[in-house]
């Protein structure tokens, strides 16, 4: 890619003609560019390279992403039924397929959730999470790994449920194109998806009036030019959108009781792992 589709960090520079690229992070610049054009759904499965020296059991320098961006919402609530019901039928058709196997291979039962999915806002999850005894020092305003996997627990326990939607993240921690509320513009229309503890999608409303989106890029110190074909998209108008990212590799590590994404994928690439 010719310009980095998050903040700028985490990417990987690589010599292009005597110019500079970027593999890429996400599809999100070009999701929200065909939304533009008219395309009023967008799905996308692909690889997503992401520069984080991270040494976890849940994190990957390269990946499966699987991206989907939705025109003419009526809000956040949108993207989380559609993806809710996606996952509902993706299960089933796993588990119908392939139940039997990865029961004989795995020692899991494939359950296919009910929906609605939980929700939960971040300010009430950190809440439940302070009366539980989690200790948000140095965490600022997000969740640490800790807090993902008690919030699920504490959402298992009330509901029965293994999935649920963390919501109304602080605009802080979310990308400039994330919309705000109008009630509370400290708090972003966004959503991270957590099963059985583990974050395995993140996904927003977007911003797609003009102005508010320039003015958010520069409160958030993210330079105009590289970006300016696509900040041209929205020039002239542009239906309200939303979307979301979603790591199968999180997905099937969940799914089949894995306890490392390494199990998850076929060549896995980390910060110290490039062969073979």
């Amino acid at each position: 890619m010719g310009t980095a589709s998050e903040s700028g960090a985490e990417v990987f520079e690589v010599g292009y003609f005597g110019r500079s690229a970027y593999l890429a992070q996400s599809p999100q610049f070009y999701k929200q560019m065909a939304i533009a054009a008219g395309i009023d759904k967008v799905f996308e499965i692909g690889p997503v390279f992401r520069a984080e020296p991270s040494f976890t059991s849940r994190h990957a320098t390269e990946f499966t992403g699987v991206d989907v961006e939705l025109a003419w919402i009526d809000g956040v609530e949108d993207v989380m039924a559609f993806e809710e019901q996606m996952l509902a039928h993706a299960i089933a058709k796993v588990a119908d397929a392939h139940g039997e196997a990865i029961a004989e291979h795995f020692g899991v039962k494939v359950t296919v959730p009910t929906t609605p999915f939980p929700r939960v806002t971040m300010a009430d999850a950190r809440e439940i999470l302070r009366r539980g005894g989690w200790d948000p020092a140095g965490v600022k305003e997000d969740l640490d790994p800790e807090g993902e996997r008690s919030i699920s627990a504490h959402i298992k326990g009330a509901t029965g449920h293994e999935f649920v939607f963390v919501t109304h993240y602080p605009v802080g921690i979310r990308p400039f194109y994330h919309m705000r509320a109008a009630d509370d513009p400290s708090v972003t229309l966004s959503f991270d998806l957590l099963w059985k503890g583990l974050e395995i999608t993140t996904g927003a409303q977007r911003e797609h009036r003009y102005d508010v989106l320039l003015k958010q890029a520069v409160e958030k110190g993210v330079s105009h030019e590289p970006m300016q074909g696509y900040l041209n998209a929205f020039r002239y108008g542009c239906p309200p959108h939303g979307g979301l990212g979603m790591g199968l590799g999180r997905v099937l590590m969940v799914m089949l009781g894995l306890d490392s994404i390494r199990e998850a994928s076929f060549l896995f690439r980390g910060p110290n792992r490039l062969t073979p």
